[in-house]
């Protein structure tokens, strides 16, 4: 088995890259509003959602958007970074419109903040706009629903041995600028890094850190360069609403079943009976409440996963790839930050780290445990991020007047 350091970076760096850019359309790349039309890709998906009453998201369309005006004012900014996850978003927080009906935003794109700063065909170039948006109302809250086309491991142009430009945090900055919100929530799908946490579990923590090894790996805000780099939200969480996030979540179950398994073709010696998973019942997981207190999400700069060996769940709650520059940013920020939290879903599970892995003398094609990460997130990436889209309504609901 191969250890961290053998690992084929660029590999995992083209997975990420896939993963990134799987399940779009070409209305993806289309900037012109069309009112009233629908652009040919994604419908929206109805889901039947039983909010309690004076509860449920209504979207606000508001016609249609300059894609070079700043964001408008919101209480809430929700911000996620794939198709799938923006599906999901769409389906809990804007009914009745999909993501290629969300407004086009661009603001500021052409300037020296960002396009000099973004690599040759990375989402944000191809695109040519920063992300999309959609206004919603949940009770008297409003929110910002934003889907990102920069990314931390996607943008990045060379300044140095192992610093490279950040686009990203300056997203950031720019957005939290113009919205002015309370509250800044970064959700979307994550590896799981603990053995007992299922497919569609979403854990909420207000930590983060970096797990940086590649263009990032000499930056001063790198963990692994410096232990004191964890970033941590001084913000309680409403927790009223989550019990009923769950009960939302889990009316979704079925569509987080793992498939009966067994050996893939006759050659293993094998004559047993096909191995079937335990159930999967999706669970909020909260930091403070659940695991300790600011476990922290980890970020890493290519296609890094949970395995049984590789120990991952001593550093964090889950494993993705861009959440701790929201910490970056807070800090930077100091007073005047807003709140923040990181939500996400577990899109694969822990996997199995006996399964042979890209390294030395493992070609790409035997590498079985990026193949079944991939394969979870492919399978299973809309309806995992449906539970995490459900619990960040059970936090934006417990914001309301009455709740805490």
């Amino acid at each position: 088995m191969a250890t961290e350091h053998e690992l084929d970076l660029d590999y995992r760096k083209e997975l990420a890259r896939a993963l990134l850019s799987s399940n779009q359309t070409p209305a993806d790349l289309v900037n012109e509003e069309i009112p009233g039309m629908l652009l040919a890709g994604t419908p929206p998906i109805h889901l039947d959602i039983p909010f309690p009453d004076g509860l449920r998201p209504e979207p606000i369309s508001g016609g249609q958007v300059d894609i070079n005006a700043p964001l408008p004012k919101a209480d809430i900014f929700v911000i996620t970074w794939t198709a799938a996850e923006t599906d999901a978003l769409a389906s809990v927080f804007t009914p009745g419109f999909s993501r290629d009906q969300w407004h086009r935003y661009r603001h500021n794109f052409d300037t020296p903040t960002f396009k000099p700063k973004i690599r040759t065909g990375a989402p944000a170039q191809k695109a040519n706009r920063l992300g999309s948006w959609m206004m919603s109302r949940v009770g008297t809250q409003k929110v910002i629903v934003f889907k990102s086309e920069l990314h931390l491991n996607q943008d990045s142009i060379s300044t140095g041995d192992g610093t490279a430009t950040l686009p990203v945090k300056d997203l950031f900055l720019q957005v939290i600028a113009e919205v002015q919100p309370k509250v800044v929530l970064t959700i979307g799908t994550a590896g799981g890094v603990f053995g007992d946490h299922d497919l569609g579990d979403v854990v909420i923590t207000r930590g983060a850190i970096f797990r940086l090894q590649d263009e990032f790996k000499n930056e001063t805000f790198n963990f692994m360069k410096d232990p004191t780099k964890v970033y941590r939200s001084q913000w309680q969480i409403p927790t009223s609403r989550l019990d009923e996030a769950t009960k939302l979540m889990r009316r979704f179950a079925s569509h987080l079943k793992e498939p009966d398994f067994g050996p893939p073709s006759t050659h293993y010696p094998w004559d047993g009976p096909l191995i079937t998973p335990r159930a999967n019942q999706p669970d909020i997981i909260l930091d403070g409440r659940d695991m300790p207190e600011f476990h922290p999400i980890v970020t890493t700069d290519f296609f890094e996963f949970g395995t049984s060996t590789n120990g991952m769940e001593k550093h964090g709650c889950a494993m993705e790839m861009g959440d701790a520059v929201l910490g970056l940013v807070a800090e930077e920020l100091g007073a005047a930050a807003p709140k923040w939290a990181v939500i996400r879903n577990l899109s694969d599970p822990q996997i199995n780290g006996n399964l042979p892995t890209k390294g030395k003398g493992i070609p790409r094609e035997l590498d079985m445990q990026a193949h079944w990460a991939v394969w979870f997130y492919e399978s299973f990436g809309y309806w995992t991020s449906v539970m995490g889209a459900l619990a960040t309504w059970g936090v934006i609901a417990g914001l309301e007047p009455g709740n805490s």
